[in-house]
């Protein structure tokens, strides 16, 4: 039986400029905090373009691009589904 025979399914993965985050605390106006993989605490912001389409709440994993100019913020690029976090878990990406 192969990987994807087992369950295990292909996930998004962080470009060189991305980091694996966790959502802390819900800010309003489109604003997160998220606790980073590389161990920075960032205020994060939704874009437009999820808003209304994806639903982030808190304890969701997310994919962080941390902006250039200003290290302690960033936007969020992509949400995990509970099952697809479940799974990043288990192989170690985030704890």
């Amino acid at each position: 039986m192969s990987e994807n025979e087992r369950g295990r399914t292909d996930l998004r993965m962080p470009d060189e400029d991305e980091v694996f985050a966790v959502v802390e605390n819900m800010l309003g106006a489109n604003r997160v905090q998220v606790r980073c993989a590389d161990g920075v605490e960032r205020t994060a912001r939704i874009p437009g373009r999820m808003q209304k389409r994806i639903w982030i709440r808190e304890d969701d994993v997310v994919l962080v691009e941390p902006w250039d100019w200003q290290d302690e913020k960033g936007d969020i690029v992509w949400r995990y589904e509970k099952s697809e976090a479940d799974q990043l878990r288990e192989e170690g990406h985030i704890q």
